[in-house]
């Protein structure tokens, strides 16, 4: 969530740095006059608190000395009437100014490029050149079926559209993926939890789902009453539970930064989404991903998105997979970063890059929001900044080995670094004694 005071205090900027996230400037002008409007209120309510309790000690006072305070405490009730409506307008007048401020996205970073969507994001650096096949590729759906290791028939009959079953070696690789992750995740300094996989209301606003994205979620309805939801829903992402984990806390800097991995399910609506990638791994209602996370001083955030983006990176290279490095628009970058990198990796069935991570610096916006904070060496309390990135989505990272190490027969070589994990495995062929 923005700082009101920051944008109180720099309008004009305030405009210009959402109007590149496709914010109007009447929607801040709206902010600011209720703002004005609230703490008008407030002062006023104040001062006649001050003056009541002044006068309640007069009343006090006469009282001891036998004296009439019939008419100061007609006063004063009316005085507390005053008071009480004030107090209620100032309620009301919180609850409109934090409606729009926890639908507000964060400010991007000047170092964004700026446009309104993807056609404006900027490669950044790119790693190794798109896989060359001497053979017409075959997508990573049309290989997992002949192979009989990715069941899309039956996952839409027991689940429905875009679910999935992985059988013998695509659940082997699917796990040998995320377990290879975590592994090299852990050497690199992270700590890894296994989290809550249904986390309540607070924790949504707390990293940004919502108020304002509750649809692209999945929230858990009371049996008695399906129209009811209860405080519960499933987490879209690992972010969630991790830096949630923080919520309410002050944290020494000394323990600063703090970096958590996680694989986890994620559910996603994909409201919005129709049309899109309807065949495959890309965008499932239900999928695995390893999250990482930090926590750090407001002075390191930038050195660690660095960090954060080379850690993701590492994996894609271990697996040598190509792939390019894309910092993204500010209006393409998600609602809660400053600035993002999409790291994309090649498919070539589809003869292009396709998302594999996001690697976010959120600054404090979700810090405010959830009230993650490190006292300093002097005992003064600060805002964390907290980041995030996939480290790396599984689905999308089979998809990726299925389409990049095909072979002309239809068989799939096991990347080298995968083999100890798929108990010496060097090759995936279709298996015909599978159910």
């Amino acid at each position: 969530m923005l700082d009101i005071k920051v944008i109180r205090d720099n309008l004009d900027w305030a405009k210009d740095k959402l109007a590149r996230r496709g914010v109007k400037p009447a929607e801040l002008d709206d902010l600011i006059a209720i703002d004005q409007e609230r703490r008008e209120d407030l002062n006023q309510s104040e001062q006649l608190k001050a003056k009541r309790n002044q006068v309640s000690k007069q009343i006090a006072t006469a009282k001891r000395n036998k004296e009439d305070a019939t008419a100061a405490i007609a006063a004063m009730r009316q005085v507390g009437d005053e008071i009480k409506q004030l107090d209620e307008q100032v309620n009301e007048l919180t609850e409109k100014q934090n409606y729009i401020l926890l639908r507000l996205p964060n400010f991007p970073d000047d170092s964004a490029p700026i446009g309104p969507n993807e056609d404006y994001n900027q490669e950044v650096r790119k790693w190794h050149n798109p896989t060359e096949l001497s053979f017409t590729p075959k997508a990573h759906w049309e290989l997992g079926t002949n192979l009989d290791i990715l069941d899309w028939d039956r996952g839409a009959k027991v689940s429905g559209a875009r679910f999935v079953y992985y059988k013998g070696a695509g659940a082997l690789l699917e796990r040998a993926v995320f377990n290879f992750f975590l592994d090299e995740n852990i050497k690199a300094g992270y700590t890894e939890m296994i989290p809550p996989y249904l986390v309540n209301e607070e924790s949504m606003q707390g990293t940004g789902q919502f108020p304002k994205f509750r649809e692209d979620v999945y929230t858990i309805v009371d049996n008695d009453d399906p129209k009811k939801q209860l405080d519960l829903t499933l987490i879209p992402t690992a972010e969630v539970p991790l830096v949630n984990y923080f919520r309410d806390e002050i944290i020494h800097e000394d323990k600063l930064p703090i970096n958590v991995t996680a694989m986890s399910p994620a559910f996603r609506s994909e409201a919005g989404s129709a049309g899109r990638d309807t065949r495959g791994l890309i965008r499932m209602h239900e999928f695995r991903k390893v999250e990482m996370v930090k926590i750090c001083k407001q002075e390191d955030s930038w050195a660690e998105l660095d960090k954060l983006t080379a850690n993701a990176e590492h994996l894609l290279q271990k697996l040598n997979l190509p792939y390019h490095v894309v910092a993204l628009a500010t209006g393409d970058a998600s609602f809660t970063s400053a600035k993002t990198y999409d790291l994309e990796v090649w498919m070539p069935a589809q003869d292009k890059y396709r998302e594999i991570s996001s690697c976010s610096n959120c600054t404090d916006f979700q810090a405010r929001r959830a009230q993650i904070r490190y006292r300093d060496e002097d005992g003064k309390l600060h805002l964390a900044h907290t980041l995030n990135g996939s480290g790396l989505a599984v689905g999308r990272t089979v998809a990726a080995i299925l389409e990049n190490y095909q072979n002309e027969d239809g068989t799939v070589t096991v990347p080298e670094v995968l083999v100890p994990y798929m108990g010496g495995m060097t090759k995936i062929t279709k298996n015909p004694s599978l159910i």
